[in-house]
Order: C-alpha cells, then structure tokens, then sequence
C-alpha cells in the first residue's frame, strides 16, 4: 500500500539566517559601515579633543567623558543635520520634477506606479495597515518617508545648536569672554557657516548623482539605467 504520509521539509537555520542576510544585505551592510564610521569618529575624536585640552593646560578626558561633550554633539549632529535634509528635499523634490534621461527621475510623459493613488488599490492581507484603515492615517502615510526625514532634520539641527553652543562657550570661557545661550549660537555665523558648508556638499553630491547618471552606467545597480539604454531615456 502505497503510504499517503507527507514529509515536511525542515530547512537548515543557517540556510534560513542565510536567506535573511541576502534579504537585508544592503540595510546590514550600510549600518555596518556606519558603526566602524562612528566608532572611528569617536576614537578619534576623543584623542582629537584631549590634545586640544591639553594644549590650553587643561586634562585630557576619556572617550565616554568626550561623549558628554559639545564638541562630539556638535561635530555628529551637524553631519546627521546635513544628511537628513539632503534625503529628505531629495524624496519631496522628485515628487514634482523631473531630469530627462536620469535615473534618479520618474519617467517623463507616463505614469508612474508612485503617483498611483491607494484609495483605488485592491486591498490584499498584505496592504499596509494605513491604507487599509484609511481616513487621516492614511494621509500621513502618504508623506511619511518625508516627514521621517523632517523630524531627523530638526532633532539634529536642535541638538547641533545645544552641542554647538557649549563648545563655542567653552571657547570663549577659555579665552576670558562670556558663554552663549543656545539662541545666542543659534545668532552666531559661526552656526550657519557649519551648517551651509555641510548642505551644499551633500546637494552637491546629489546634482552629480542626478546628472552624471544621464551619460554614465553602473552595471547591475538599480542607481544606474541598464548599460545600452540610451541617454536621453528617462529610468523608471
């Protein structure tokens, strides 16, 4: 008698695991490379800023002391500030316009699935909960990439300006002048100059992003047109 018993395949964990890590490579990949970055940013920082210290006769500190200090808040958030206004205009800006024959920009003359509206999608199991509920939250979901992004920005522009303004009132402190109040740094073109000359790097970066991917190819990235498309034939 021929058995009717069915096997159920159990696949290896390391197969499993191995599967997500190819699903989340290029997210674990960038936060890995952000870690060893900040790591060295800290380290380095620390010994930057003891030096310092110890040129003006003061003592050197700790790397967890140096993480208590204006000087590390002002140097990463000012960095975190740039980058996150840089993505976030990024994200609205390619909502309205367009560059002819980059693939940074929606096709021209076509609709693009990311305009779609979701009020008219069939709702599946695997629609997101705020489409399928609707209403305000639904609106909010619309622009959420956005408004992510927003709140980055002005968390970092806040504490850039905290952290800012003890470092500048340490610096004057040292050399016989009265501190800051935040608002004060905030006045200061010392804050602005920190601020523009991080902006119009990363926009910078950005507009040869977008121009450069008109004539030149990555082959297999999804940054780049495929090789033989021709320059002028905007990317989906």
């Amino acid at each position: 008698m021929t058995s009717t018993a069915h096997h159920r395949r159990i696949e290896p964990t390391g197969g499993t695991m191995g599967k997500w890590v190819k699903e989340h490579g290029l997210l674990l990949a960038n936060v890995g490379l952000f870690v060893a970055f900040f790591g060295g940013m800290v380290f380095s920082g620390a010994a930057a800023y003891s030096e310092d210290q110890v040129t003006h006769g003061e003592s050197a500190v700790s790397v967890l002391e140096y993480l208590g200090t204006g000087a590390f808040l002002e140097a990463t958030f000012e960095n975190w500030e740039s980058e996150f206004l840089q993505m976030g205009m990024y994200v609205v800006l390619t909502v309205f316009l367009f560059q002819r024959g980059s693939s940074e920009s929606k096709p021209m003359g076509t609709d693009a699935p990311q305009d779609e509206d979701p009020r008219d999608a069939p709702l599946k199991a695997s629609t997101p909960w705020p489409v399928r509920r609707g209403g305000l939250v639904l609106k909010l979901y619309e622009h959420s990439l956005s408004i992510m992004f927003l709140l980055l920005f002005l968390a970092s522009f806040a504490l850039h300006a905290v952290g800012g303004s003890e470092e500048y009132s340490s610096e004057q402190q040292s050399h016989g002048q009265p501190p800051v109040t935040v608002q004060g740094y905030l006045a200061s073109s010392r804050f602005w100059f920190e601020s523009f000359q991080n902006w119009q790097s990363e926009f910078l970066a950005v507009a040869v992003l977008v121009g450069a991917s008109v004539y030149l190819r990555e082959k297999g990235s999804p940054e780049s047109k495929p090789v033989a498309e021709p320059h002028y034939e905007t990317g989906a």
